[in-house]
């Protein structure tokens, strides 16, 4: 869960991993950032979300859950940072009960569409997050709620790892060095390269493989 991205994994081991769905649109983090841009709360978006929820109201604003309770298995953000453009300018509410309506329209999405690949994908070990918007709290213990529930660990970076692109792929890095993945100098350098090629692509222009 990042800026970049937002999709749900089952990794079977080092550079295996089979996708079970992905965003059509928005990721969570990127929602998260243009949300607070609309609020005025400051850049990076998800602490500055996080900080004005904590003094609102989060069941104050009518927002949408795009998906949840569908069929299709992948995640959509764009429409719920449009509603919180639109409340925003009803000027009906404050920015911290917009916050705080947001941050648990985005929890409901991510548990609905985690639980839907949890009762779908059997031999899970984990259920594992990483990304910048693991470093929220809100997220975090909601999710670990959903692994207890499915009597799953749950596993998550510290929270001063959670936004450090360096040192994730330094790891991932390290264990595909220890594994014998070793790519020669000839590799193409790619802007995106997605997890799990083989992957069935899902719907909608801002797709994130």
């Amino acid at each position: 869960m990042s800026g970049g991205h937002c999709q749900l994994l089952f990794v079977e081991g080092v550079g295996r991993y089979r996708r079970l769905a992905t965003t059509i649109d928005d990721a969570a983090g990127e929602a998260f950032d243009k949300s607070a841009k609309l609020l005025g709360l400051g850049f990076p978006g998800g602490p500055a979300v996080e900080r004005a929820a904590a003094s609102g109201d989060p069941a104050a604003v009518p927002l949408p859950r795009p998906l949840v309770g569908s069929a299709e298995p992948h995640f959509s953000f764009a429409g719920l940072k449009s509603a919180v453009l639109r409340a925003r300018d009803c000027g009906a509410y404050s920015a911290e009960d917009i916050a705080a309506s947001f941050q648990q329209a985005v929890v409901d999405c991510l548990l609905d569409r985690t639980e839907r690949a949890l009762k779908a994908s059997k031999g899970a070990a984990a259920l594992v997050v990483a990304g910048g918007v693991a470093a929220n709290q809100k997220v975090r213990a909601a999710l670990a709620g959903l692994a207890a529930a499915h009597g799953l660990p749950f596993v998550a970076p510290p929270l001063w790892l959670c936004t450090d692109n360096a040192a994730m792929i330094a790891w991932a890095g390290a264990l595909r060095f220890e594994a014998g993945l070793i790519d020669g100098l000839d590799v193409p350098a790619r802007a995106r390269w997605p997890l799990d090629p083989g992957a069935e692509r899902a719907r909608g222009a801002g797709v994130k493989a």
